[in-house]
């Protein structure tokens, strides 16, 4: 049982930046995919980032590539979402999951993912 909780949402201006966090009860093999989804309100939940804990190797979706950065502290448990020159349509809630890495690599399909955290509101205003 892998427990997730997120931090660091909040409201802020269209261009500023914002930094998410999400510590894990532990990282483990068998849960190597960390991800971030986000979902609006009336929206399906969608993928933002995913890294795989022990290669590093990173996803994002295309609305926020260039745009964000995820990152991981397998020391400390922590999942990051550095979030910069943020827009009024990445207003959402957003929430950290882990799944399994298969052959198929980490995806950022959210049926893949069977731990999630409580989610964090992100609000952008233009």
């Amino acid at each position: 049982q892998v427990q997730l909780v997120e931090s660091g949402g909040g409201s802020v201006q269209a261009g500023g930046s914002l930094r998410l966090s999400c510590v894990a009860s532990e990282f483990t093999y068998s849960r190597a995919c960390m991800a971030w989804f986000r979902q609006a309100p009336g929206k399906e939940r969608e993928g933002v980032a995913v890294i795989q804990i022990s290669l590093g190797s990173t996803s994002y979706a295309d609305s926020v590539k260039g745009r964000f950065t995820i990152s991981r502290d397998n020391a400390k448990n922590m999942l990051y979402l550095q979030m910069n020159s943020l827009k009024p349509e990445d207003t959402a809630v957003y929430y950290c999951a882990a799944g399994v890495f298969t052959w198929r690599g980490c995806r950022l399909l959210a049926g893949e993912y069977d731990y999630w955290g409580q989610g964090t509101q992100v609000t952008v205003s233009s």
